[in-house]
């Protein structure tokens, strides 16, 4: 029997709206869809997005709100920019989670976090991206925890133009870059706790016109004189922690020690509550309370491009455990030791 005309497209139509059956609140990449922007596109507000393993040759653009990217396995799901890509995963939805991947190989950067509130990057390796590792701008109410960066001619993490922030970077490993951690114009309940800024060229700055309520506790900051990196814009070398046009911030319970030209640059008449905590011992000169003034820098070694930066050692997998509470407790960070986080690094003292 011949069906009706419009009988026939109705009929079309509906085939085509189930042809992804068994699409629910997790969705598995490859077994039921070949890409991960293919599932991305389709998921539904709150949806688990779970990668096996393999490498992923595309560029993710996420503007669901609430998704979460999950990789099965942290070292072998690989989103790989080919250096040819700008940026691994973007995220232009609010609530967005990454989770257990790597990212690596593109011309911009590895995690991309835009103008969006609720993310949470955690135990991501984002390793040889041209600008930044993990990049946080106009965001707000972040997490990015337990996540490793190498081989960024920026910074291997970075959070900028918030205010206030209410950000917490805790507990990663950044090396073999141009600058390990860079905050710019971040003010505002913005916490740096128990990371391992070790082996760039810089290990950790922090400068805004003006940058209030920024908390700096319990990291490491050493030997921050690593030739094999991407050279940094300024041709500065050699310096552990920078914080310039900064008021009314905690620095406290950090370890620096082992940087060639400056363990703590400071602008002229800043007094950082806690600096007295701090153990700043070792460096070319300790502290610097002139950093805005002219000053014979350490002779910085030519760098490499990004993409000829060694790959990363491998990095732990996110526990089946849930993830501790976005809220930091700041009480919790004690003074490091030189030691912090050496089974994640490949640049050991």
């Amino acid at each position: 029997m011949r069906l009706p005309c419009g009988f026939a497209a109705v009929l079309l139509v509906a085939g085509c709206s189930s042809a992804q059956p068994g699409l629910g609140p997790e969705i598995n990449v490859p077994a039921q869809l070949s890409t991960i922007q293919d599932a991305v596109d389709v998921a539904q507000e709150g949806a688990t997005i779970v990668v096996s393993p393999g490498v992923y040759e595309e560029s993710v653009q996420v503007r669901t709100k609430g998704l979460t990217i999950r990789g099965a396995k942290r070292g072998s799901v690989i989103i790989d920019g080919e250096a040819e890509r700008a940026n691994g995963i973007v995220v232009a939805a609010p609530d967005v989670s990454v989770q257990n991947l790597t990212v690596r190989n593109h011309t911009s950067d590895g995690v991309l976090i835009s103008e969006q509130r609720g993310f949470r990057v955690s135990y991501v390796t984002a390793s040889n991206n041209a600008r930044f590792g993990v990049h946080a701008v106009n965001a707000q109410n972040g997490v990015i925890e337990q996540s490793y960066a190498s081989g960024s001619a920026d910074a291997g993490f970075s959070v900028g133009r918030c205010k206030p922030c209410d950000v917490v970077v805790r507990g990663n490993v950044a090396e073999r870059n141009a600058v390990g951690y860079q905050g710019v114009n971040a003010s505002g309940r913005m916490f740096v706790l128990g990371n391992r800024f070790s082996g760039n060229r810089v290990g950790m700055t922090s400068a805004a016109e003006r940058q209030e309520d920024v908390v700096l506790v319990g990291n490491l900051v050493s030997d921050n004189d690593e030739a094999l990196s991407p050279a940094q814009a300024d041709g500065a070398f050699g310096l552990g922690m920078s914080l310039l046009a900064s008021t009314k911030n905690l620095v406290s319970r950090n370890l620096i020690t082992g940087n060639p030209g400056t363990g703590l640059a400071l602008s002229p008449g800043q007094d950082p509550v806690g600096l007295g905590s701090n153990v700043i011992v070792g460096n070319g000169q300790d502290v610097r309370y002139d950093a805005d003034a002219p000053r014979k820098k350490v002779r910085a070694p030519r760098g490499i491009p990004f993409n000829q930066v060694a790959a990363p050692p491998l990095q732990p997998e996110m526990p089946a455990d849930p993830l501790p509470d976005r809220a930091p407790d700041v009480e919790k960070y004690a003074l490091p030791s030189e030691d912090l986080f050496d089974d994640r690094a490949a640049v050991r003292t």
